[in-house]
């Protein structure tokens, strides 16, 4: 059982000697596109704007996509759900104005441009694809009708705007409607519109009333929609004055309807908001104009930032390396950057099927796997610095004992008033893009007015993470000369050996439950056990006997039909609400427990249940094609968010897990301890490193690293 490390230090100091490793060019786009129609929505982003075509509720089948833009929506955080009111709470536990714990899918209700067919004089109402293809650059869709074919591209440009690029075999009419914005939580709608005939162009002015519950516990009341004010622009690449009609129905809603033709030279519809109509208009119509360039541009980006903004990844299994390339892109896409009020820095976000944005406990991975991009400043600083204004405008609880917990999400001006403990492992988070950077600067934003108030009375404990907390913010008070702080934190927490031993001895096999860490008193034995294991105080020999007690074994423990299940089988009698059945298989739970098996260099069983786990949760076997679900219900069938960066924490297990890469510039040293899985003969992973790209070649036999602009060592095992 597990195995024994012995360190063989191999030293390379001349970086420039080779040539630069950077892998060739590969059409991502292209290799990860996969055919979703009938299985799950189509998911399109931009900046601020995003797409969703049809209507999947947690992978059930309510509505499928159609031709034009049936669900464009536009999200700058302003708001958490649709509605935007002011919190009623006194104090630092305000949320601002526009949280709203109800309407975060708002987007399932709008109706922008439904598209039919008529052929012939007969109409064909919104024809469901025939075929339809998810690419990270774009959603591509074929229809059939009346012997007719149609071919569409869906994208969303540079510039925030959606386009639908539609062509016919044969001409053909197409008739488009849809209607002001409004759902199922409003009350009114003041919506105006007016059609714009030089530019081809329908101008929605929204407005309305919204139903939301703005604070925690809170009643229901009623404000204004998130859109109040904001401008709705439609566009098309052909006139459509003679066909429009538009009707105000008893609820202010304004609808609409316009025809007009296609055929092979093809039509472009598309859509853009704006708070300045202006803004939206020249949006929209540029789209228009430029389609083609814009395309092209699109699907030149998200290439570029698959190619040169990550890791390169290969192994002999291909369906890992899809994997890896589709959780990148999920990652990828759903960075922001909004530059507003509580908004400033750019940051990944979680899931366009649930309420969008970075949430405190997500962030405790996603802040690591943007550590390892390319463009750190982009896509890695923020995720740490976003949450510094909840701290800085003292909007955080405060226990008794000092404890000081921020809330689960945040937006421009609201924060969601749910609160817990995970903000200590940012901390963690942060000092790793330092060690990946250099960069003091950073350090000093992260730890001046956010983690040195935050923790000053009390660390906030994430699964016996505070000992190595307390002594990263040591350090970090070393490197920026704040000697009353380092006095602080070394004071703070008790870091002793025999006190830390005595913490985790107290823990084990507490409530009575064998070879398991922390067993809550309820029984309700959770993954979070295997959580600790990621601290290096934790002792080796517990989590030897608890990964072959619990993680290996199938009829009490967490090895369900594939590991992990997020609560072991012994539990699972006793705990079986609809919750507890529905999340029965996670993605966080999945990466913080493997993430804990590495870290205690139990490498076999680690990679032989990391292979098993990303196979099983992230890659559907009738498909044969990667997938980002939310969860998995305990017998098995997806639940959730269907583009869900919850997954995110599986790109460290490739990278920081099976790679054993760690990386520090201030030291000056790429460090690598090789878990190449049973399965593959080699592994294969490029980094860019100081501008330049080092490429790591995984054997059974020898690791070897090639033009690393720093000095390296490899940690063999055996």
């Amino acid at each position: 059982m597990g195995t024994i490390i012995s360190f063989i230090i191999i030293l390379s100091f001349c970086p420039f000697v080779h040539a630069d490793q950077k892998p060739e060019f590969t059409d991502y786009c292209k290799r990860i596109e996969q055919e979703i129609q009938g299985r799950k929505h189509g998911f399109l982003a931009g900046n601020l704007s995003y797409y969703v075509g049809g209507f999947h509720a947690s992978w059930e089948l309510f509505e499928d996509e159609t031709l034009g833009l049936t669900h464009p929506f536009y999200h700058d955080l302003r708001g958490r759900g649709a509605s935007l009111l002011k919190s009623e709470i006194s104090g630092n536990q305000n949320t601002g104005k526009g949280n709203d714990f109800l309407s975060w899918e708002f987007y399932k209700d709008t109706r922008v441009l439904y598209g039919s067919v008529i052929v012939d004089g007969k109409t064909y109402k919104q024809p469901k694809p025939t075929s339809m293809r998810w690419r990270p650059d774009k959603i591509i869709c074929e229809y059939e009708v009346a012997g007719v074919k149609l071919t569409e591209e869906k994208f969303i440009a540079a510039n925030d705007a959606a386009a639908s690029i539609i062509t016919s075999s044969k001409p053909l009419i197409l008739q488009f409607s849809g209607h002001s914005f409004y759902t199922r939580n409003s009350v009114s709608s003041s919506a105006t519109i007016r059609h714009d005939e030089k530019n081809k162009a329908l101008v929605i002015s929204e407005g309305g009333t919204m139903k939301a519950r703005p604070d925690p516990k809170g009643p229901e009341r009623i404000g204004p929609s998130i859109y109040t004010d904001m401008s709705t622009v439609i566009s098309a690449s052909r006139k459509f004055s003679k066909t429009l009609l538009t009707k105000k129905d008893i609820k202010g809603i304004q609808h609409y309807t316009f025809s007009i033709p296609c055929d092979k030279k093809g039509t472009v519809v598309s859509w853009a908001m704006n708070d300045e109509e202006d803004l939206a208009l020249q949006a929209a119509t540029e789209l228009i104009q430029n389609q083609q360039s814009f395309r092209k541009q699109k699907t030149a980006q998200m290439n570029r930032l698959l190619n040169d903004e990550i890791p390169h990844f290969r192994c002999p299994d291909e369906r890992f390396v899809d994997i890896y390339y589709y959780l990148w892109s999920l990652y990828l896409m759903y960075h922001i950057e909004v530059g507003r009020g509580w908004e400033l820095e750019g940051h990944t976000q979680t899931a366009v099927n649930n309420f969008l944005g970075l949430h405190r406990y997500d962030a405790a991975f996603q802040i690591k796997v943007g550590a390892w991009t390319h463009n750190k400043s982009k896509f890695a600083y923020g995720n740490v610095l976003t949450w510094k204004h909840l701290t800085k405008n003292k909007h955080f609880r405060e226990s008794l004992n000092g404890t000081r917990l921020i809330s689960d999400n945040k937006g421009i001006g609201w924060h969601s008033g749910a609160y817990g403990p995970e903000t200590s492992e940012h901390v963690l988070g942060a000092w790793q893009i330092y060690e990946h950077t250099g960069d003091l600067n950073f350090l000093r934003d992260a730890y001046e007015d956010h983690f040195d108030t935050l923790f000053h009375k009390r660390i906030s404990g994430f699964a016996m993470n505070e000992f190595e907390v307390a002594e990263i913010l040591e350090k970090m008070a070393n490197i920026l000369g704040k000697k009353e702080d380092e006095e602080h934190w070394r004071k703070l927490v008790r870091r002793d050996p025999e006190h830390i031993r005595l913490m985790f001895d107290q823990r084990w096999e507490s409530n009575g439950v064998p070879d398991y860490f922390a067993a809550p008193k309820n029984k309700m034995l959770m993954t979070n056990g295997f959580w600790a294991m990621r601290s290096p105080h934790f002792p080796r020999e517990y989590a030897v006997t608890m990964v072959q007690n619990w993680a290996l074994n199938r009829k009490k423990g967490f090895y369900g039909e594939f590991f992990p299940l997020a609560m072991s089988k012994q539990s699972m009698q006793a705990f079986a609400t609809d919750v507890d059945h529905s999340f029965g298989y996670t993605p966080d739970t999945a990466y913080f427990s493997l993430d804990g098996i590495f870290c205690q260099n139990l490498l076999p069983e680690a990679t032989e249940l990391t292979l098993n786990h990303l196979l099983n949760y992230n890659y559907h076997p009738d498909w044969k094609t990667p997938i980002a679900p939310e969860a998995y219900k305990r017998d098995r069938t997806l639940f959730g968010d269907q583009y869900s960066n919850f997954n995110a924490g599986k790109i460290l297990l490739y990278l920081e897990g099976m790679g054993g890469l760690n990386l520090s510039l201030p030291n000056q040293m790429l460090t690598v301890r090789p878990a190449l899985p049973k399965a593959w003969d080699w592994m294969e992973i490029c980094l860019p490193i100081q501008e330049q790209w080092t490429r790591i070649h995984y054997r059974h036999d020898k690791t070897k690293i090639h033009d690393s602009p720093i000095p390296w060592r490899v940690l063999k095992s055996h």
